[in-house]
């Protein structure tokens, strides 16, 4: 261990890099399955909730305004989401997913998503624990 007196920040950075690098995997299994790219997986997560405009949407996916113009275009010619002209600002569409891009959504979402082997290699107790400490500082 780097010293005894980790720091919050510390911590959070190790937590963040574990569960980011890991997830590769069920990132390509999900695209592959659902037969979308992640990103527009991501998109379409983002739009489960309600219709955004493109602005909007950008920003709750983290990407740059081209590129969900880009990732939008793409999945309308899919029939996965809409644009309609927003009844509070006729000069903006609204971004909305379809009942296709719904069950695209709903495929990429059940992919299996196993256990790193590091985690899955803790003992009983070691994963009580965790579990303890997750559950007390979940959101």
């Amino acid at each position: 261990m780097p010293h005894d007196n980790p720091t919050p920040d510390e911590v959070w950075a190790l937590l963040t890099r574990i569960v980011m690098y890991s997830r590769d995997p069920w990132r390509r299994a999900a695209s592959e399955r659902a037969g979308v790219s992640f990103s527009r997986i991501r998109v379409l997560r983002r739009l489960r909730t309600g219709p955004m405009t493109v602005k909007q949407l950008a920003h709750a996916a983290a990407m740059d305004a081209p590129a969900a113009t880009v990732a939008v275009n793409d999945l309308e010619e899919q029939g996965y989401v809409v644009r309609e002209i927003d009844p509070t600002n006729r000069r903006q569409k609204l971004v909305s997913i379809t009942d296709a891009g719904r069950a695209v959504l709903a495929k990429a979402l059940a992919t299996p998503d196993p256990a790193p082997e590091s985690v899955a290699a803790l003992s009983a107790g070691e994963l009580r624990a965790l579990r303890d400490i997750l559950s007390r500082i979940e959101h």
